[in-house]
């Protein structure tokens, strides 16, 4: 019988090994493509923001030009700008669409980390409890008799009635005034 529990238990640690290392290696991997999407969306944010200054200042150069051929290409210019926009709005939209599932796996892993590491603390109490001697058991309190609630009722009544003496004050010293010290006298310089 303890060859069987030796041999399930050394089954069990092997197993609690392998939970471990793939719950952190799952964990790291999920955080790296949480970052890399990061750094996508933020790329793509800029991206469009990029492209809607520049339509901006093409957009008011437009509005200022008068010759028909600087107004056509212009016109081209914004068009390829928006087209930009729209590309980068896409691609952020899409990206954060990505990031949703991915946080959602680095949650669990999470968890399924915390109790990996939690589950030898948990292996720890039981062997403890299996192994360890029971608690003492606390004695009964008495239960306090009608007698001895009425006789503290009076004492306190008593100790109520009592007036306080008046407290006496107490008269303040004076100080003895602090001594100045001396100023430093600097040695002088003898010359040769």
């Amino acid at each position: 019988m303890s060859k069987e529990l030796s041999e399930l238990e050394k089954n069990l640690q092997q197993t609690k090994k392998q939970f471990l290392t793939t719950a952190k290696r799952a964990t790291r991997e999920l955080d790296r493509q949480r970052k890399a999407l990061r750094k996508e969306i933020t790329r793509a944010n800029t991206r469009a923001k990029r492209a809607r200054t520049q339509l901006q200042k093409k957009s008011e150069r437009l509005a200022n030009t008068t010759a028909t051929k600087a107004k056509r290409e212009l016109r081209k210019q914004i068009h390829k700008l928006e087209k930009v926009l729209d590309g980068a709005r896409g691609d952020a939209a899409q990206l954060r669409k990505d990031l949703a599932p991915v946080m959602s796996d680095l949650a669990s892993a999470r968890d399924h980390l915390s109790h990996a590491l939690h589950v030898d603390r948990a292996m720890e109490k039981i062997r403890r409890q299996l192994g360890g001697k029971p608690k003492a058991k606390k004695k009964a309190r008495k239960k306090k008799t009608a007698k001895k609630k009425a006789t503290r009722k009076k004492a306190k009544k008593k100790k109520a009635t009592r007036k306080k003496a008046p407290a006496r004050r107490k008269t303040a010293r004076k100080k003895a005034p602090a001594r100045k010290k001396a100023p430093a006298r600097k040695k002088a310089a003898r010359r040769a």
